[in-house]
């Protein structure tokens, strides 16, 4: 059986390399953003044919959108903030069980240009990728303004959801 690795276009948009990674094993995804406020949604959804593939992106800012929306446990939250790679996870959980796609993802942190103490500098981004058989969550910290803390947060959840649904083909593959 020929690889997808072999067939992909490796100088695509990696919002590209994943909707035809999605498209030609037939799986789903829905995202759950906190500090990238859609962007990712936004990224995936302008790719043509997204809409076989892409199922809810959901902007949940606030701590209750994330507790009432995603199911993010409310203790949690309190116990460690909102921008936590548990939270992330949570997130990530969420989103697939409320769209029941193949895959989660969930993205929080802390875009600028002010914001979180000295443990929780501006561009600390947790992102995270969950299905069925595979889950990995990611620390990032981006230097930059807002839009580019956001933008390399973005780059970052599709490389990591990548990684993820290449998991699932090669799982389903054996």
């Amino acid at each position: 059986m020929i690889r997808d690795e072999k067939t992909e276009d490796l100088t695509a948009p990696p919002e590209q390399m994943l909707g035809d990674l999605l498209t030609r094993r037939g799986l789903t995804i829905a995202v759950a953003e906190s500090c990238t406020g859609g962007l990712i949604s936004h990224r995936i959804t302008n790719v043509p044919g997204a809409s076989k593939y892409f199922l809810l992106g959901a902007v949940a800012y606030s701590n209750e959108c994330k507790v009432e929306q995603l199911g993010v446990d409310r203790a949690l939250i309190e116990k460690v903030g909102a921008v936590n790679r548990d939270v992330a996870m949570a997130m990530a959980r969420g989103i697939k069980d409320v769209a029941r796609s193949d895959i989660g993802v969930g993205v929080t942190g802390i875009a600028g240009p002010e914001g979180g103490p000295s443990y929780k500098p501006v561009g600390l981004v947790f992102v995270a990728a969950v299905s069925n058989t595979r889950q990995k969550v990611a620390r990032h910290f981006f230097d930059g303004t807002r839009e580019a803390v956001k933008q390399q947060a973005s780059d970052a959840a599709l490389t990591l959801v990548l990684e993820v649904a290449r998991g699932i083909l090669k799982t389903l593959e054996r």
